[in-house]
C-alpha cells in the first residue's frame, strides 16, 4: 500500500519547502521528496553561500582600502579554503534549518530520486535502491533547474566549471574566464575579482546584465573595466580546449576577429536547464515549452492534481518568485480541497524583483525605460546619484544611481532601476509600490529618513517630476 497524503512536493527548494509548510499550515497532510539535500540549489549552492563568498570579498575590498576611512591594515591576504569554508557552513547551518522547520510542521521528508508514475502517484527510489510509493490528490513539481553546458564544453570540474565549481574550488584561478555576464556570471567575475584573479568575461548580446536598464548595463561596465576587468560584450567563444595548466578559448570579437586567448579555468554561466526530464512528465501528458512546464496563474499544469511551480516553468527564474509560487499553489490546492481560509494570489511578474550581488549591487523591479517607451507609455523618468546623498558619502559608496520610470499620464511607477551599495536592500520599497499600485504623489509625500541610502529613492521620485533637491 502507498503512503497517501492531500499533496506531494516533489524538490525541497525555496518553492518546494515553502509551498510544503505553506500547505502544512492550512491542514493538509504534506510529504515531501528531496534526492539530494533540503533546501534544494538555492540554499545549498545558489543564493546562500554564493552571498557568503561574496560577503568576504566585499570585506577583503574593504580591508585593501581601510586607508580610505583613516585606518591601517597592514599584510592583509585572502584564505581561499577558510573563505569556501565559511560559505559551505553558512550552507549547512540553512540546511539544518530546513529541517528543522519540516519537523516542526509535521512534513514527512522522503529522501530519494521520486518520479510520477501515474495521476496521483509517486515512487521514490532512495540511495540503496529501495522504492517507496506515495499517493496523493495533488502533486507540486518543484524540481528546479541545473546549469546549462556548452555544446562543445562540458564543464569537467577542473578547468572548465559551472557555478557548482566556481563555489568550491580546488585552487585559486590566476586568469578567469566568464561565459555569460547574467548575474550569475557577474557575481562569480566579482568574486574572483576582487580575491585578486584576472577576469575576463564574454558576453553575446551587446552589454552586460542585458535584461537591465540600459544605463545600469552601462554603468556596471565603466566600474567593472575600473576595476581591472576585461569586458568583451557583442563577443563569443567559438571552442575551448583545456590541458593540464589551462583552458584556451578562441573568442570571436564585435569587430569579427577571432583569437585564442588563454585562462587558467572558465566559468560557463549560460542559462539553466530545467530538471524536467525522468521524473514522469511525458507519460501523464504534461505539457511542457523548451523543457519548462507549463502553468497557469496559481501554478497548475494542464494534468488535473499536477502543479509545477519555480526554475521548473517559466520565467523570471528566481528564488524569491519560486517561494511566492509555493505559497499560490499551496493556498489554491487548500482551497480546492475545501478549505476556505485559503486565499491564493498569483504574482504579477512585473512587480517580480530582480538583484545581482556583484560590486556595485544591481537591484530592478518593472520595465526598463526602453520597454516602458516600446510599450506605449509616454514616461516620466527621474534619475539620482549616489554621490548626492550624504549616507553614501559618509560610508564612502558614492557609486551608482538610482532611476525611475513613471506613466506620465498617470503617475504609476512603470520601473525602478539601480546600482550601488546596497540596492538589493533598498528596491524592495519600489515593489511594495509596484503591487500596492502607489502612484507618484504616494512616494513624492512619503517621509523618508535621513541619513540613509533610501533618500536616493525619493530624491529619483523628485526627479521625475521636477522637484530634487539634493542636485
Amino acid at each position: 500500500m502507498a503512503d497517501t497524503y492531500d499533496l506531494i512536493v516533489l524538490g525541497s527548494g525555496p518553492g518546494g519547502y515553502v509551498a510544503a509548510i505553506r500547505a502544512s499550515q492550512l491542514g493538509l497532510k504534506v510529504a515531501i521528496v528531496e534526492r539530494e539535500l533540503l533546501g534544494g540549489i538555492c540554499l545549498n549552492w545558489g543564493c546562500i553561500p554564493t552571498k557568503a563568498l561574496l560577503r568576504s570579498a566585499e570585506v577583503f575590498h574593504q580591508m585593501q582600502n581601510a586607508k580610505a576611512y583613516g585606518l591601517v591594515a597592514s599584510g592583509v591576504s585572502a584564505d581561499l579554503a577558510a573563505v569556501v569554508a565559511r560559505s559551505r557552513g553558512v550552507a549547512k547551518q540553512l540546511n539544518q534549518g530546513v529541517t528543522h522547520l519540516m519537523k516542526k510542521n509535521k512534513i514527512a521528508v522522503v529522501m530519494g530520486e521520486g518520479k510520477l508514475t501515474a495521476a496521483g502517484k509517486l515512487s521514490v527510489t532512495g540511495a540503496d535502491g529501495t522504492a517507496t510509493e506515495l499517493a496523493a490528490r495533488h502533486i507540486i513539481v518543484a524540481t528546479g533547474a541545473r546549469a546549462r553546458d556548452l555544446p562543445f564544453a562540458k564543464a569537467d570540474g577542473k578547468r572548465i566549471w559551472t557555478y557548482r565549481h566556481g563555489m568550491t574550488p580546488a585552487e585559486m584561478p590566476s586568469e578567469l574566464l566568464v561565459i555569460g555576464s547574467g548575474a550569475i556570471g557577474i557575481e562569480f567575475a566579482s568574486f574572483y575579482n576582487d580575491l585578486g584573479a584576472k577576469v575576463t568575461v564574454v558576453e553575446m548580446l551587446d552589454r552586460v546584465v542585458p535584461v537591465e536598464d540600459e544605463e545600469v548595463s552601462a554603468a556596471l561596465e565603466k566600474s567593472l573595466a575600473k576595476q581591472g576587468m576585461t569586458i568583451l560584450t557583442g563577443a563569443g567563444v567559438e571552442s575551448l580546449s583545456t590541458s593540464a595548466n589551462g583552458v584556451i578559448a578562441k573568442i570571436k570579437t564585435k569587430d569579427g576577429k577571432t583569437a585564442d586567448h588563454k585562462f587558467s579555468h572558465c566559468i560557463v554561466a549560460v542559462g539553466i536547464a530545467p530538471n524536467t526530464e525522468n521524473i514522469g512528465l511525458e507519460a501523464l501528458g504534461v505539457k511542457t515549452t523548451k523543457g519548462h512546464i507549463d502553468t497557469g496563474p496559481m501554478g497548475h499544469t494542464n494534468v488535473p492534481g499536477i502543479w509545477a511551480i519555480g526554475d521548473v516553468t517559466a520565467p523570471p527564474w528566481l528564488a524569491h518568485k519560486a517561494s511566492h509560487e509555493g505559497v499560490t499553489a499551496a493556498e489554491a490546492i487548500a482551497l480546492a480541497l475545501g478549505n476556505k481560509d485559503a486565499h491564493p494570489h498569483a504574482a504579477d511578474p512585473k512587480n517580480i524583483p530582480g538583484c545581482t550581488y556583484c560590486r556595485p549591487q544591481i537591484a530592478s523591479v518593472g520595465l526598463t525605460e526602453a520597454k516602458a517607451k516600446e510599450a506605449g507609455f509616454e514616461v516620466r523618468v527621474g534619475k539620482f546619484p549616489a554621490i548626492g546623498n550624504g549616507k553614501a558619502i559618509a560610508l564612502g559608496e558614492v557609486e551608482g544611481f538610482v532611476k525611475t520610470v513613471f506613466d506620465a499620464k498617470t503617475g504609476e511607477l512603470l520601473g525602478a532601476h539601480m546600482i550601488g551599495a546596497e540596492v538589493t536592500e533598498l528596491i524592495q520599497g519600489y515593489t511594495i509600490g509596484k503591487t500596492a499600485e502607489l502612484v507618484e504623489q504616494d512616494f513624492l509625500n512619503s517621509v523618508f529618513p535621513h541619513p540613509t541610502l533610501s533618500e536616493m529613492m525619493h530624491e529619483s521620485v523628485l526627479s521625475a517630476f521636477g522637484r530634487v533637491i539634493h542636485i
